[in-house]
């Protein structure tokens, strides 16, 4: 089996399992676990094989193309696994699982669906990796939105609706300018396929270079709003603390699909070899990324609840990729991806980590669960406990069992996750930063230097911000009660810890992934041959049936 074969199973695979658990109906939610959890970690494992079979290519060899429909290229739909869609894959499983494992403590009985918008969640965040065409980009991302939507609102509350009204309004404006850019190339263009695209751009009449660069700029504006790009980004941190954990973990991976749509046509559409357009926007690209750098920076060191400090977390991220992408070298890009893999799994592990510290203040002070000071985890909607859930004396259930070593779990779980996010020795955000850095030192110019500074800098203000939270939280009397922890809740979040001890045992071999992705997408030849020698099958004929 080659990874050609398997191309569109991350997107079927949701796409049936969501169909399937819908005919199971509400009130299956134990079979409904098991097909989820088991859906969710078969996609994980495909991503895998994908991503060790692209990876084991040659240069030239590393893309795999299926054509679903079988039409040939670029009137047909095309899927394209290579180095960059295979790593965003692979984060996207692992964030999922570990979300998924910690929804099945309790948050997956807080509303109706969860396990279907689940599924289609993962259906949007595989096809967006995966589509070669704007179209059916626009269509995942519709579908990931939309699922995210509710996902957001999932458990309920006057602090999720009028969070999740703010999101909703900025990503559907987003949309609307991502599809009236994707209109507007389509008429200068002829073709929604950015390979196609691509390889007509240098062939756009000099009349129609306004126009183009005025499509390209809309979808920039487009992607930018997801990936969280100051001054867009106001909607995120609200939104993302008032989201449950297990969805706020899985939104950790949604800004980097903003990221990754940037990232994929701008240098597909703009290398240096596309004379007067080349590196188009990359002042914008950089300097914007730096200022959200710098906002979110601020953003941790002055956010006061846990879960608007991992909001803020994520922008600082995606800030940092942006300007590194704008400042266009290769070095610096491949630093940035490996950054990437880093603060995604970091981010899903600390917005997992803020319900336990919540729990665990609960149990001493009964703090305020959300950034309102009033608001209360949703009532579940089942209306008697599962029998294998404990009671205390009042036949009341108990969130999980209390066990001593609960409140050092979490401490050294936050503190792993700390030093990941903050940039610091000796987990994977180090290296990342330090790949990054390495990579700017020979640069003279003034963004570059910046850049540099404000990657040192963001990493203090985040030890400090996680320093102050983490005194807040786990520095009392000795005489404090031990917060509830059950055990599929501590799994997840362990998990998603090792992976970025794992980033930093195969550093190396990783980072030698990133330069083999960052030179690929330097030479954006190579995806567009690609794509364009695709061939549709030939059709079945009554002497090959013989």
């Amino acid at each position: 089996m080659t990874a050609a074969d398997l191309i569109v199973a991350p997107v079927l695979l949701p796409l049936a399992t969501a169909a399937g658990m819908l005919l199971l109906g509400e009130q299956r939610r134990g079979i409904k676990s098991v097909v989820n959890t088991l859906s969710t970690a078969a996609g994980l494992a495909i991503a895998i094989f994908l991503l060790l079979q692209v990876h084991g290519q040659d240069a030239p060899s590393a893309y795999a193309v299926y054509l679903p429909g079988n039409w040939p290229v670029p009137y047909g739909i095309v899927l394209v696994v290579d180095r960059l869609s295979a790593l965003m894959m692979v984060l996207a499983g692992s964030v999922a699982l570990a979300s998924l494992l910690f929804a099945l403590a309790r948050w997956h009985r807080a509303g109706v669906y969860f396990h279907v918008l689940f599924q289609l969640q993962l259906m949007g965040l595989y096809g967006a990796f995966l589509t070669a065409d704007l179209f059916n980009l626009f269509v995942f991302f519709e579908v990931l939105l939309a699922a995210s939507y509710a996902l957001l609102l999932h458990g309920g509350g006057p602090e999720r609706v009028r969070a999740g009204l703010h999101y909703i309004a900025i990503n559907l404006f987003a949309s609307l300018l991502f599809l009236i850019g994707v209109a507007v190339l389509y008429g200068v263009t002829g073709t929604l396929n950015m390979a196609d695209i691509a390889r007509k751009l240098p062939l756009v009449a000099e009349s129609d270079r306004g126009l183009l660069l005025a499509g390209a700029s809309l979808l920039g504006v487009a992607f930018l709003a997801k990936a969280a790009l100051w001054p867009l980004n106001f909607w995120l941190p609200p939104a993302y603390a008032a989201a449950g954990a297990p969805s706020a973990a899985v939104f950790a991976i949604l800004t980097k699909v903003g990221v990754y749509a940037v990232l994929r046509l701008w240098t597909l559409c703009f290398p240096e070899s596309a004379g007067p357009s080349a590196f188009y926007g990359a002042e914008l690209l950089a300097w914007g990324g730096i200022a959200t750098l710098a906002y979110g920076s601020v953003g941790m060191l002055a956010s006061q609840q846990p879960a608007r400090l991992a909001g803020y977390s994520v922008i600082a991220s995606s800030g940092t990729l942006i300007a590194a992408i704008g400042l266009h070298e290769p070095t610096l890009a491949a630093g940035a991806l490996y950054y990437l893999a880093s603060s995604t799994l970091a981010g899903a592990a600390m917005f997992l980590l803020v319900e336990l510290l919540e729990r665990a203040r609960e149990v001493e002070t009964a703090p305020p669960q959300a950034d309102s000071g009033d608001e209360e985890l949703p009532d579940f909607i089942d209306t008697a406990p599962p029998a294998i859930v404990n009671l205390d004396d009042d036949e009341e259930a108990l969130i999980g069992r209390a066990i001593p070593a609960a409140l050092a779990f979490i401490g050294v779980a936050f503190g792993i996750c700390g030093l990941a996010l903050s940039g610091l020795p000796p987990l994977s955000g180090f290296v990342g930063k330090l790949a990054m850095l390495s990579a700017l030192l020979p640069r003279r110019d003034l963004a570059a230097w910046v850049f540099f500074a404000m990657l040192i800098l963001s990493g203090l203000m985040a030890a400090t911000a996680l320093v102050r939270i983490g005194i807040r939280h786990f520095w009392t009397s000795g005489d404090r009660p031990a917060p509830t922890l059950r055990i599929v809740e501590g799994l997840p979040v362990a998990g998603l810890l090792a992976a970025l001890v794992t980033l930093v045992v195969l550093g190396e071999p990783m980072l030698e992934y990133t330069r083999a992705t960052t030179e690929a997408l330097q030479s954006p030849t190579l995806y567009i041959d690609a794509v364009l020698r695709a061939e549709p099958l030939p059709a079945p004929t009554l002497e090959a049936a013989r």
